[in-house]
């Protein structure tokens, strides 16, 4: 039996690898997807106060520090039973659009554009940020990078720093927004509702009047008939910050709708031997293993599962986009993998608009900040849960008596996603490589196509140790070429 390796993997976050192994005759037989990094950054928040942690965890990754911040910051609002005033949840909420704004733009222009406005088969040296600047001008990288800054700027003033973020505390935030500060952001926001539209005009113009890529996107080794997950509103609309899970089957029905304290009634987790990543499934359908279709446990949560999960957008430029994508791609909900990419879209543009909203809102220069926990009131469990750009995140807290945590569960949208990730691979390879095929690396760049519309941020997600992975370190000298291994088996 023959095995094709690619390792690293690129464009990601992390560090993985994918192995195919082909039968006699050249198909494809089967397809790990391997994470080989350990983080174990749940053990490092056991033995703190549970209201530093929304500091501490947002160091697990610098490209959703954001995310991890809010999660922890619902969940030690939960352990002390107390809700924010308006105000602060709104700022949070604000925050947490820039950190939006500026996620999505980094991933369609310097990780997914590469394939389609570079082309999936160009030469590796300009299939990137670089290559897609060539082609759509430097004027347009230019306002990339403006656009990206801005919003770091924004996450900055209002978080008190746009990485390492320090705004939440237990029942509010730390910081309010001055008049001066609110109008400055309000001309910015207008900026990314602008650069939303015109980012949307370039999938259009680039990926929508392509037929190939079309075709690709509809017809293509890239569909996975899953169960789709994603946080809603009261109205059933997406919502980042605040609402309840909701999941819908392969046909778009609901199957289940739950708030962050009942997760574990929804959501059950599995190891395997050949990953650090640990395996989520739907509890009540339960494991049946890497199986689509309506009877499968695996769901996926993503921007295209959040827009299936959801009865439309809560803003009306998104909701008109909203329409259109699924008008395009066939009806809801959508089960074609790239589209992913096309949903991100018009969740860049829901955050523009929705941070519009909240900076035009008076609410949002309140000056009541905290609601304070009742000092008689006795910590316990906390479960805080949002929507990351990768999907769905759930941060789950337990503390003693004094506020002390004694374990941490995090489940990331790249953890969620891990199987339909692994599916997704192993399609992409059996329609992409067959007998009598030269496998290429275009070949094998549209493979790992399959995973890059995911958005994969395997540094958040490789948290727990199975107990069987092997450890193995290469040494290679100055030239690369391997000159001794180690292995613990």
């Amino acid at each position: 039996m023959k095995r094709i390796t690619i390792d690293p993997i690129t464009r990601l976050e992390g560090h993985g690898k994918i192995e195919i192994f082909l039968t006699d005759k050249g198909d494809v037989d089967n397809v790990y997807f391997q994470v080989p990094e350990l983080r174990g950054f749940e053990k490092f928040c056991e033995g703190r106060p549970v209201e530093e942690l929304s500091q501490i965890v947002t160091k697990i990754c610098g490209v959703c520090p954001g995310c991890h911040h809010m999660a922890s910051g619902k969940a030690a609002d939960a352990v002390y039973g107390v809700e924010p005033p308006p105000t602060a949840k709104k700022l949070r909420e604000l925050f947490y659009m820039a950190h939006f704004v500026h996620s999505h733009i980094a991933h369609f222009y310097a990780l997914a554009a590469p394939d389609f406005v570079v082309g999936p088969d160009a030469n590796p040296a300009e299939r990137n940020i670089l290559g897609v600047i060539n082609k759509v001008g430097v004027e347009v990288g230019t306002e990339v990078l403006k656009q990206r800054r801005i919003a770091q700027e924004i996450q900055a003033l209002i978080g008190g720093h746009q990485t390492h973020v320090v705004m939440n505390i237990p029942g509010g935030v730390r910081k309010g927004l001055k008049e001066a500060e609110r109008e400055d952001i309000e001309k910015k926001i207008l900026g990314f509702i602008d650069f939303a539209k015109f980012t949307l005009k370039i999938f259009d113009d680039v990926v929508l009047k392509n037929k190939d890529y079309v075709d690709l996107i509809v017809n293509g080794p890239y569909s996975l008939n899953i169960h789709s997950m994603g946080l809603v509103d009261k109205n059933n609309k997406v919502n980042f910050y605040d609402g309840k899970v909701r999941v819908v089957d392969t046909n778009g029905n609901e199957h289940c709708k739950y708030s962050a304290n009942e997760y574990q009634d929804y959501v059950a987790e599995r190891v395997e031997p050949w990953s650090y990543l640990k395996f989520p499934y739907l509890k009540k359908i339960g494991w049946k293993g890497f199986v689509d279709g309506q009877d499968s446990g695996v769901y996926h949560a993503t921007p295209l599962s959040r827009l299936n999960a959801a009865d439309g957008m809560a803003t009306p430029l998104a909701q008109k986009e909203y329409e259109r994508m699924f008008e395009t791609l066939g009806g809801k909900p959508v089960q074609a993998t790239l589209g992913m990419h096309w949903a991100r879209l018009v969740e860049l543009l829901y955050s523009a608009e929705r941070a519009l909203e909240l900076i035009t809102d008076p609410d949002i220069t309140g000056k009541e900040l905290q609601n304070r926990p009742n000092s008689n009131d006795i910590p316990a469990e906390g479960i805080g849960i949002v929507e990351a750009q990768r999907g769905t995140l759930t941060h789950h807290y337990w503390t003693n008596k004094k506020g002390i945590v004694e374990k941490v569960n995090i489940i990331v949208g790249t953890t969620n996603n891990n199987a339909a990730i692994c599916m997704s691979l192993k399609k992409a390879a059996q329609g992409l490589i067959k007998q009598g095929v030269e496998v290429t690396e275009g070949i094998l760049n549209m493979v790992e196509m399959a995973f890059r519309a995911y958005d994969p941020c395997f540094s958040c997600a490789t948290h727990r140790l199975p107990g069987d992975m092997p450890l193995i370190v290469n040494f290679r000298d100055v030239s690369g070429h391997l000159i001794r291994t180690i292995k613990r088996d």
